[in-house]
């Protein structure tokens, strides 16, 4: 599943680049980078320095979760580790609705297209929906499938994925005992256990999530790139490093859960510390062809961005936010629950706030 999610993300990105460097429309409008506040060299370094800035912050907040077994207050059966996973998805669920979904509606109502059909319907909207119930059919099918394929039949362990079966439910096996010492330790009795079934939805969680992750990294940085205009971007380093640094701490929180090898973490961890970097070096390259408000480059942007936050609502609400606080820890301690809240408003208004800068 982990290389087919990372198919699926570099023919997104290809489809990206071949739109963007079709020739432009006769007819465009003032860029929405260009303005009072413009010059090329200036924004060249400054794009320079966020490439940088943006891959070492990326990289430093999905490693965090992913290497916080060596601070025991940060495992995942601890209190802490739910608080800073709430926070971090309260994060996500603000980028899907206040940064990603708005960055759609500018692009496919935007005045430099046609009014009929791009400003009659509201597209960003309907394209979010699809995207959400979309995600919700490959989660269900994805774990309907492999609870079949989990159950301890003989002819399933022996068919041709039962070495894969077999490693869920050790690693499942092994997971819910590393709890159990823990709570053991800690005179605590009611520890969670972690069930293959349960471990095969954390993999799928992470998958899904990081491709909508991407979809939008690979989005922002081109625009970014493209841009000739210091005042913007200026801020928007700053956005981006908060962005990327608490959403990689969510992303970091599932793929610790999800219990991969060290093969399929460095992946994860490459794909989503590199993508927006990537975007933004595509963007300088072709900067010169692009347009950020050609026809063609608005209609890309604005349906990427729209499936992007489909995905990520749907990646929050559901299966971050609704299957902790529904779970058995949080229902079960009032106190946590509340804090956890907190945690989740403050990551929601936090980037909520920085959409003022970026």
């Amino acid at each position: 599943m982990a290389n087919h999610s990372h198919l699926v993300a570099i023919t997104i990105i290809l489809l990206v680049l071949g739109f963007t460097t079709l020739p432009v429309s006769a007819k465009e409008c003032e860029s929405k980078y260009n303005g009072v506040c413009h010059d090329t060299k200036q924004a060249l370094k400054l794009k320079v320095i966020a490439i940088f800035s943006i891959l070492v912050t990326s990289m430093i907040g999905i490693c965090l979760p992913i290497f916080s077994r060596a601070v025991p207050a940060l495992q995942p059966d601890r209190d802490l580790f739910v608080l800073v996973k709430a926070f971090a998805s309260g994060v996500i669920l603000a980028t899907g609705y206040m940064h990603v979904m708005p960055d759609s509606f500018d692009d496919l109502m935007s005045p430099c297209l046609p009014e009929l059909p791009w400003r009659k319907f509201p597209f960003t909207t309907f394209i979010a929906m699809l995207a959400a119930v979309s995600t919700l059919m490959i989660d269900s099918f994805s774990i309907s499938y492999f609870k079949k394929k989990l159950s301890p039949s003989p002819e399933n362990l022996e068919a041709g994925t039962g070495t894969e079966i077999k490693e869920l439910m050790q690693l499942g096996h092994n997971h819910g005992h590393g709890h159990l010492n823990n709570g053991h330790a800690n005179g605590q009795e009611n520890v969670e256990k972690v069930t293959p079934e349960q471990l095969l939805r954390y993999r799928v969680v992470a998958q899904v999530l990081e491709l909508g992750i991407v979809v939008h990294s690979v989005v922002i940085g081109l625009s970014m790139g493209a841009s000739e205009n210091p005042c913007t971007i200026r801020p928007l380093i700053a956005a981006l490093c908060f962005h990327q640094l608490f959403e990689g701490m969510g992303l970091g929180g599932c793929i610790l859960q999800a219990e991969y090898g060290l093969k399929v973490k460095a992946i994860m961890i490459f794909f989503f510390s590199a993508t927006t970097p990537f975007g933004i070096a595509l963007g300088i390259g072709l900067s010169k062809v692009y347009s950020d408000t050609s026809p063609t480059a608005l209609i890309v942007e604005g349906i990427l961005n729209a499936i992007s936050a489909g995905l990520l609502n749907y990646m929050a609400l559901v299966d971050l936010l609704a299957n902790d606080f529904m779970g058995p820890k949080l229902q079960s301690r009032v106190k946590l629950q509340i804090w956890a809240y907190v945690a989740v408003l403050l990551g929601a208004g936090g980037m909520s706030v920085m959409s003022l800068w970026a």
